[in-house]
């Protein structure tokens, strides 16, 4: 089997296109060309320049044999409407066969948070006697405080604080700019990491300078930290107490959200400080709050 020659050069345009002028994450683009090349293997030599709908169809019936996820398959036909899009829009196409694809219906399932007492747990057990575990300490601090995703606390620049007025700049995705607050304990784990602790990661390598464009926390060869690094700080702590919930970086941010709605913030300022494009997305949070009022009600009522 092999892929047909156009076919191949569109999947590297779209590549191009989702990148450059989409602003797709880079791991979102990975994910939509991997689905799309999937699908270029199944149709072998025939251009998909040349497919209609009933053939999309019988692709997407093909791939239900391997139990796929409903998310999954949702993303594999977002993938096929984005790709076909494109090339209707570069008029390689005629028309746009997957524009009637709708997506497998998603069970609903409410994001899992942790109580600010777990939180507490995992903070005081993550080790801060050596320069990494002071950093590692700080991340954990921020993700709590803040509610940032992952890749936004990974890719922080010197330029993005401003600290004297307890705000920092994140991109989110799509690069959108947008400013979150740090509350004062926060901001004194990250004054005294980077007075402090930073120079000192790097074994043997020189750590970057604190200017402009230089990245906040490093690994210990003086470059940019990894998301990878966090997730397993944060797994190595949880595992180490023996915390009873899956524990992921998203994880804080389910929380931070999730308190912020409990104690009485308002959904709009928390759709901002989330940095959610919808505020249906931030909607969720009124559910799980809803969801533990009535766990303590049914367990503190006596008739209940």
């Amino acid at each position: 089997m092999g892929i047909n020659t156009t076919s191949k050069q569109d999947l590297e345009d779209f590549k191009s296109y989702i990148i450059a002028e989409k602003n797709f994450s880079k791991h979102t683009a990975k994910a939509y060309c991997s689905d799309i090349l999937s699908f270029l293997v199944w149709m072998d030599e025939v251009s998909c320049e040349d497919i209609d709908l009933p053939k999309i169809r019988e692709y997407l019936h093909f791939i239900q044999k391997f139990n796929y996820k409903k998310t999954t398959l949702a993303r594999k036909i977002a993938s096929l409407r984005t790709f076909y899009k494109y090339l209707y829009r570069e008029r390689k196409v005629d028309s746009n066969p997957a524009m009637s694809l709708t997506n497998p219906k998603k069970p609903k399932s409410l994001p899992k948070f942790l109580t600010p007492d777990e939180v507490e747990q995992i903070l005081n057990n993550t080790k801060i006697e050596t320069p990494a575990g002071y950093r590692n300490r700080t991340i954990l601090e921020l993700l709590w405080a803040t509610g940032m995703r992952i890749s936004e606390l990974s890719g922080l620049n010197f330029g993005d604080l401003n600290l004297e007025n307890n705000e920092i700049r994140v991109f989110g995705k799509g690069s959108k700019e947008r400013i979150i607050l740090v509350t004062d304990r926060a901001k004194n784990y990250l004054e005294r990491y980077i007075e402090t602790a930073r120079a000192l990661v790097p074994k043997g390598f020189p750590a970057p300078p604190e200017d402009e464009n230089s990245p906040v926390f490093i690994n210990n060869t003086g470059y940019r930290l990894q998301t990878k690094t966090i997730r397993n700080v944060i797994n190595d702590v949880v595992e180490k107490i023996n915390l009873p919930k899956h524990v992921t970086p998203h994880v804080f941010r389910h929380s931070f959200a999730t308190h912020l709605i409990e104690n009485g913030a308002d959904l709009r300022v928390v759709q901002e400080l989330l940095g959610h494009a919808s505020i249906s997305n931030t909607q969720i949070y009124t559910h799980v709050s809803t969801q533990h009022l009535k766990e303590v009600y049914n367990e503190a009522h006596p008739r209940a």
